[in-house]
């Protein structure tokens, strides 16, 4: 099989590989979709073997097949997979994380947070850029059959972290919500904030994106490079702010408006990665009696609930996409998604 291998400034290489035997407890699965998510880049400019390092992490990332949003369709199962679970054929996303299985986060469906240490599939073991990817059949989600495996691979990472924020913050009918970042998460997180009822502002300081939020969902949209999002934002909501906040961009401007936007007794959510804020304690959070929450990624339970809830709502996931590419063309694919001018893009098999 062939399989993507980033190699460093910029550098990747399409590989062959020997196709994969399941082991008793394992899957194989035949890859239909393999999203490239913004924390891919990472690994594509970062120096050889130093990406998991930017993102705090330990650990050795050379070698291994790239790409953490993976979709496809069961080929084969190990002797000791139950068949009332899992059976050849069927349509299913990875949650891209395992872990020891015995702590109590794994234990509580958080293997992203396992106590001994975890494995990320497409960072520290191989990926869902390649023909094939094997996993342990606990880490398999049921793709609805509303939904294409281009919305599964997205549901797999940066469509299901907005669904978990989202979750943290219980949207509902009754919020307006400001989401700042309009990259691929912050543009689910208000497609599906929009599906839930809420009042939607869209924030972001590319043109073309803040021109796009409406198409989501959004039912105002700010160009943080013309207007004051707090400001805006104030003048929106009648002098009051938002009831709740999202940052999906992790720029410390971003995520200090997101927290100076929100109304009394408001909540905030952070989910972009890297970088800091400096927030002034009292007036930003104590006398606005504001909760603060940080939101990381979703569990498998999380990850379903988010694809029945597109599909019940008939959000259209794949609308994040705008650029799709074959396996055969991911040199030229990431030379693209590095530049950083569309939306999300995906690898389809």
């Amino acid at each position: 099989m062939r399989g993507v291998i980033f190699k460093g400034d910029r550098v990747l290489e399409i590989q062959e590989f020997a196709d994969p035997e399941p082991g008793p407890d394992e899957v194989v699965l035949e890859m239909k979709a393999s999203g490239m998510c913004g924390s891919d880049l990472h690994f594509y400019r970062a120096p050889a073997g130093q990406a998991l390092a930017a993102f705090g992490m330990t650990g050795d990332d050379a070698g291994f097949i790239g790409g953490h949003e993976p979709c496809g369709v069961v080929a084969a199962i190990g002797s000791a997979v139950d068949p009332r679970a899992v059976k050849v054929g069927d349509r299913m996303m990875v949650h891209h994380y395992d872990g020891c299985g015995f702590c109590d986060l794994c234990r509580t469906g958080w293997p992203q947070m396992c106590e001994r240490g975890n494995v990320i599939y497409g960072a520290t073991a191989h990926g869902g850029h390649a023909d094939y990817l094997k996993v342990p059949a606990r880490t398999l989600v049921l793709l609805p059959d509303e939904l294409s495996f281009a919305a599964g691979a997205a549901i797999s990472c940066g469509t299901g972290t907005a669904y978990g924020a989202l979750t943290r913050l219980d949207v509902n009918a009754r919020d307006t919500l400001a989401v700042f970042g309009q990259g691929p998460v912050g543009q689910a997180a208000v497609q599906l904030a929009a599906a839930m009822g809420a009042e939607v502002v869209a924030v972001d300081i590319a043109a073309e994106r803040v021109a796009r939020a409406k198409d989501f969902g959004a039912a105002h949209a700010i160009d943080s490079t013309s207007a004051d999002p707090v400001e805006a934002i104030r003048e929106l909501t009648g002098g009051k702010g938002v009831t709740k906040a999202l940052d999906c961009s992790g720029a410390p401007p971003a995520r200090a408006a997101a927290v100076k936007s929100a109304a009394k007794w408001g909540t905030v959510a952070f989910v972009g990665e890297g970088s800091t804020v400096t927030l002034d304690v009292s007036p930003d959070l104590i006398r606005k009696q504001l909760t603060v929450v940080g939101s990381y990624t979703f569990s498998p339970v999380g990850q379903a609930d988010c694809a029945r809830f597109i599909a019940r709502h008939g959000v259209q996931a794949d609308l994040v996409f705008t650029d799709r590419w074959r396996l055969d063309d991911a040199v030229a694919a990431y030379a693209a998604f590095d530049k950083q001018t569309g939306g999300k893009a995906v690898i389809e098999f």
